[in-house]
């Protein structure tokens, strides 16, 4: 300690001044390095600026990519109530595959930021090679059955006659170009494991950016562009996406701040690759049981009409966009978790993610109020039909009641997943999902007569429970004993 009295009087004018000028420039700066990138080691600098480096670019990139989804719903609903459940009807299947997509970046993601705390970055690298091609060998069943079967596929989900003749083009785009989207997600998986998530951030906004560019233009046409239709949109999404990739992978050979990737490293690595898939195989079924849950909801949506289906496709676009910024917040827990469990902090892991379930509580508290009062209003942004915005709507403003829950249960789960334990998450969406939000769902919309909202009821019943119990399953800390 500095007894001097003359020394800390001579300087102190000085310092009031610096310390009252340094929280405005310190949080800027913050900011530029959360957006530009930086080094920094998460496991090692304070929490509160870990947290802010690792959420903000993700936060920024799941916002672009959740106004990618509003804005490619309200121009596809220019074409009628049909077009956008050909949406809904086609993101069924795109569910699974996005299961698969997300259950591998889980384990990516988990995998990636162990090797990173452990300072292993040559092991990170390969690690990150291994999963590419684990995702192009995983696009091909999918690329092959949407191209060939596109129409068998929508009629075994009820599709109306419109969606036969004129939307199975839509599935065709989209499932048979889904090499792209298991690529992004999965490259950007990487990056986030790795703490480049300003990288991530980069190219959503590059492959969002294009797709909101292109839409209207293929859909509607524009000069010597014809209008395509719903299929434009789909194309619009392809080519977005695409170029998204490439910038991927052009920045993972150039070279981030946390990893790169060589020549000599890309050779076949049947262990590492095994380790990827033992641990994605929770990731996957955790995503399987709960898209698989959605693919039976719409099922019994169809049967209702096709106003049923369109109104909860727009509502869970405005859902997705409200919930990106709390999924961004969820993913640098995951990264945060799985860093500092590879560090031997398993305090400075529990930590963050509390710190950031208090966050999200407060942000999905906000939107609850604002599905509750504009419920009706959000849905009319995107169609005039009457049935269709009371449909929607009835689901925002029963979704007002408890989305508050949505918040902690995505940051336990990505806790369970970026510390590597996918396994737990999967059973608790098996009972949950299959054994409590099917059947409920079915029981009140079919047999009690309740018709869709019967089957809006199921979700609130079901997911608010899985919330809570995922959040009281975390808070007893087995998680941060798993290996990976």
């Amino acid at each position: 300690m500095n007894t001097d009295p003359q020394p800390n009087a001579a300087v102190e004018p000085d310092a009031a001044a610096i310390a009252a000028r340094a929280p405005a420039r310190s949080v800027w700066g913050e900011l530029r390095d959360a957006i530009r990138g930086t080094g920094a080691d998460y496991t090692k600098i304070p929490l509160r600026k870990a947290v802010f480096l690792l959420a903000v670019p993700m936060v920024l990139e799941l916002v672009l990519e959740s106004t990618f989804a509003v804005v490619d719903i309200y121009f596809v609903g220019k074409l009628g109530s049909s077009a956008v459940a050909t949406v809904g009807l086609t993101e069924s299947y795109l569910f699974l595959l996005y299961s698969i997509a997300m259950g591998l970046a889980m384990a990516v993601t988990a995998v990636v930021a162990r090797r990173v705390g452990e300072h292993k970055r040559e092991e990170a690298a390969i690690t990150a090679v291994q999963a590419i091609y684990l995702a192009l060998l995983t696009s091909l069943p999918f690329a092959v059955s949407g191209i060939v079967f596109a129409q068998d596929l929508l009629r075994l989900m009820g599709a109306d006659a419109w969606t036969l003749e004129h939307g199975y083009r839509y599935m065709q785009w989209m499932l048979g170009g889904n090499a792209v989207i298991m690529l992004l997600f999965v490259i950007n998986a990487i990056y986030r494991g790795a703490g480049d998530a300003a990288i991530a951030m980069r190219v959503l906004w590059v492959a969002n950016g294009l797709n909101i560019v292109l839409d209207p233009i293929l859909i509607f046409g524009f000069g010597p562009i014809p209008a395509m239709g719903i299929e434009g949109a789909a194309i619009a999404t392809n080519i977005g996406r695409g170029a998204g990739v490439l910038m991927q992978l052009w920045i993972l050979f150039r070279g981030g701040k946390h990893i790169r990737v060589a020549a000599s490293q890309l050779a076949w690595h049947g262990a590492i690759l095994w380790n990827i898939v033992r641990t994605s195989l929770g990731g996957i079924g955790q995503m399987i049981v709960a898209m698989t849950s959605w693919i039976f909801l719409m099922r019994i949506l169809a049967s209702i009409g096709s106003e049923a289906v369109a109104g909860a496709t727009i509502a869970i676009r405005i859902m997705m966009f409200t919930l990106m910024p709390a999924w961004g917040m969820s993913n640098a827990a995951a990264t945060l978790v799985g860093q500092n469990l590879g560090a031997k902090e398993p305090g400075r892991a529990e930590a963050s993610v509390w710190r950031i379930g208090w966050y999200n509580m407060v942000f999905t508290v906000a939107i609850s109020v604002v599905f509750f009062l504009l419920h009706d209003r959000l849905i009319a942004i995107f169609t005039d039909d009457p049935t269709v915005i009371d449909i929607g709507g009835s689901w925002l403003r029963i979704l007002s009641y408890s989305y508050f829950v949505y918040g902690w249960w995505m940051v336990a789960v990505q806790a369970f997943n970026g510390a590597g334990d996918t396994v737990t998450p999967t059973k608790i969406n098996v009972v949950f999902f299959w054994l409590i939000q099917i059947p409920l769902s079915y029981v009140l919309a079919i047999t009690a007569g309740w018709q869709h909202s019967g089957v809006f009821w199921g979700v609130f019943v079901s997911e608010t429970s899985v919330g809570l119990f995922t959040l009281w399953l975390f808070s007893r800390g087995k998680w941060k004993t798993a290996q990976v």
